[in-house]
C-alpha cells in the first residue's frame, strides 16, 4: 500500500468514550457493574475482549447486552494477529465486524503483536519486528479492518523483552510511519512502556516525548510482575496488581501537560473484588480531575 499517505476518511479518533476512568469488565464483575451503574464512582466506561463474546448468544451476550445499555463499551481485541506474515483469517475479521454491528463500541482497538501463524495461534501478544517490510505489511492488515468495520481503530504499543538485531526504525518511529499511513490512532499502554524500557534499556520519559499526543485515543494502565535473574530484572506485563508507581507518575506527566484522555485500569491476572478495582480506577480519575480543574 502507499505509505505516504493517511487513509482517507479515518485520520481524527472516532472515539465517544469520555476522558474519565474505566475498567476492563471481568465476569465476576457484571452484576456489581450493572449495581454501580445508578452510583457516584461508577466507572465512565467499561473495556471488554470482544473474542469472549464470538458466540452467538448465551450468558454473555445477555450480560453484555445489559451492561452496554449503561456504560459506553470500548471493544479491546486481543485475536486478530495482525502481525501474522500470511494476514489476519478473515473469520476473525467478520465476527468482529458483526459483534461491532449489534453493540457500536466507542472504540475499538488491537495490538502492535503477532500471536502465531495462519494455523497456530498461541494465548500471547508476540512483538513484531520494526522493518520497513514489517511496517507496509502491518499497515495493510490495519487498513483491512478500518475499511471492514468502517472505522478509525487504535493500536497498543506492545510490552516487549526482547529486540530484533534486524530493526530498521525505534519503536515510536514504527508507530509514526503507521499512523500517518494509515489513519489509525494509538491505544498508549504506559504500563507496556515501563516494561518495554525496562527490560531493553530506556527511559520511559523519551519515549513518550517521541509520540504525537494527538495520536492518543486511549490509556491503559494496569500493574506489572518483576522476576529477579543473574543479569538483572526481568519485568513483565501480567496485570496482575496495582498499578505502579513510575506509570502513574507517567500518567500524571502526560495527562497534566497534553490533557485528559478515556483512561482504563486493567486487571486481569489475581483480579481482585470489584471493590479493590475501583480504587485504581479512582486514582486514575483523581488525575483526570486534577488537569481539569
Amino acid at each position: 500500500m502507499d505509505m505516504t499517505a493517511p487513509v482517507a476518511g479515518f485520520c481524527n479518533p472516532l472515539s465517544t468514550l469520555p476522558p474519565k476512568a474505566g475498567i476492563g469488565l471481568k465476569p465476576q464483575h457484571y452484576g456489581d457493574a450493572l449495581d454501580a451503574a445508578a452510583q457516584p464512582g461508577r466507572p465512565a466506561w467499561v473495556e471488554v475482549h470482544p473474542q469472549n463474546y464470538y458466540c452467538d448468544g448465551g450468558p454473555p451476550h445477555r450480560w453484555l447486552t445489559a451492561v452496554a445499555e449503561l456504560y459506553p463499551i470500548s471493544f479491546h481485541s486481543v485475536g486478530l494477529s495482525l502481525g501474522t506474515a500470511e494476514g489476519l483469517i478473515e473469520d476473525q475479521l467478520n465476527r468482529l465486524a458483526a459483534l461491532c454491528e449489534r453493540y457500536q463500541p466507542a472504540m475499538v482497538s488491537d495490538h502492535l503483536s503477532f500471536s502465531g501463524n495462519a494455523h497456530d495461534r498461541f494465548a500471547d501478544l508476540l512483538p513484531i519486528p520494526y522493518t520497513y517490510e514489517a511496517l507496509d505489511h502491518f499497515a495493510t492488515q490495519v487498513d483491512r479492518v478500518q475499511q471492514r468495520l468502517g472505522r478509525q481503530m487504535l493500536i497498543e504499543n506492545p510490552s516487549c523483552y526482547l529486540a530484533y538485531v534486524d530493526n530498521e526504525m525505534s519503536e515510536t518511529e514504527f508507530l509514526d510511519r503507521l499512523i500517518t499511513a494509515t489513519g489509525c490512532g494509538l491505544l498508549l499502554d504506559i504500563n507496556n512502556i515501563v516494561v518495554t524500557t525496562g527490560n531493553l534499556g530506556g527511559d520511559p520519559r523519551e519515549w513518550l516525548s517521541q509520540i504525537d499526543p494527538e495520536w492518543v485515543g486511549e490509556i491503559h494502565l494496569a500493574g506489572h510482575a518483576t522476576e529477579m535473574h543473574d543479569s538483572g530484572p526481568l519485568y513483565i506485563d501480567d496485570h496482575g496488581s496495582p498499578v505502579g508507581d513510575v506509570a502513574w507518575m507517567l500518567c500524571f506527566d502526560f495527562i497534566s501537560t497534553y490533557g485528559a484522555k478515556p483512561t482504563l485500569i486493567e486487571w486481569d491476572t489475581n483480579t481482585p473484588d470489584h471493590t479493590t478495582y475501583m480504587a485504581e480506577a479512582h486514582k486514575a480519575q483523581a488525575i483526570l480531575d486534577a488537569v481539569a480543574r
